[in-house]
């Protein structure tokens, strides 16, 4: 890092992240998940039409989690977390519980997580990780047929909108690892901390997203230039 060394820290990292766990991605080059639209998982119009259809994409990914583990990136951002002396956040638009395990805790999950599930009846949200079907009963209301991801889709609102953006407003730091920056809210996050000339922002990506407000870019594996940094900012 070229200036003062930085007081309050922001971190943003997507699917980047946790494909090099090995996290299948569901998602074919034709951009279809598991042969289906986009809409068709990930809507609520598409689970009232469909609900046996998104339970199976869900199920699927869900039981994926156990066949990773978080890799040497989330387990640089929980030392930074653990260590760093100033404020920090660590923002996440994975569904995944990775960085949970790996051991970050001032973590926001932005689009929800894979191991719990809401009930549409009552609200309730509990940790899950188990199937999902239409005959699963709410642990809080007992009734069936309302039970679904605690995933935020398309057409919903993210969660945690207000703590994230309280943190960016106070950031000298601004880290975006593993993300195209190109899905809202989270894409406007850099356009946000880039508009305080005291906050440097910085990218770490397989490939650069040619964005011009990062004013630095490093290229290469997570697993690689996220434990550098960390070492960098904590020595």
């Amino acid at each position: 890092m070229t200036r003062d060394r930085p007081q309050s820290i922001v971190v943003l990292t997507g699917a980047g992240i946790s494909v090099e766990s090995g996290l299948p991605t569901f998602r074919g080059a034709d951009g279809l998940w598991e042969g289906h639209r986009v809409e068709e998982v990930a809507s609520p119009d598409g689970f009232a039409r469909e609900p046996l259809l998104v339970h199976r994409f869900y199920n699927l990914r869900r039981a994926a989690l156990h066949q990773v583990e978080p890799n040497a990136a989330h387990l640089a951002l929980a030392r930074l977390e653990r260590e760093w002396q100033g404020d920090f956040l660590l923002i996440t638009q994975n569904v995944d519980d990775l960085h949970d395990r790996a051991g970050s805790q001032r973590l926001l999950h932005m689009h929800g997580e894979l191991r719990r599930a809401r009930c549409t009846h009552c609200g309730a949200s509990s940790s899950w990780v188990t199937a999902l079907s239409p005959q699963t009963a709410c642990p809080s209301c007992v009734q069936t047929g309302g039970m679904r991801p605690d995933i935020v889709w398309f057409g919903e609102v993210p969660m945690h909108l207000e703590a994230c953006f309280t943190a960016l407003s106070q950031a000298d730091l601004f880290v975006a690892i593993g993300t195209s920056v190109t899905v809202y809210p989270a894409a406007g996050f850099v356009s946000l901390v880039a508009a305080r000339s005291e906050t440097r922002t910085l990218e770490l990506n397989q490939e650069a997203t040619g964005n011009p407000l990062f004013h630095e870019v490093r290229l290469g594996r997570a697993t690689e230039t996220v434990p550098e940094l960390v070492a960098e900012l904590l020595a």
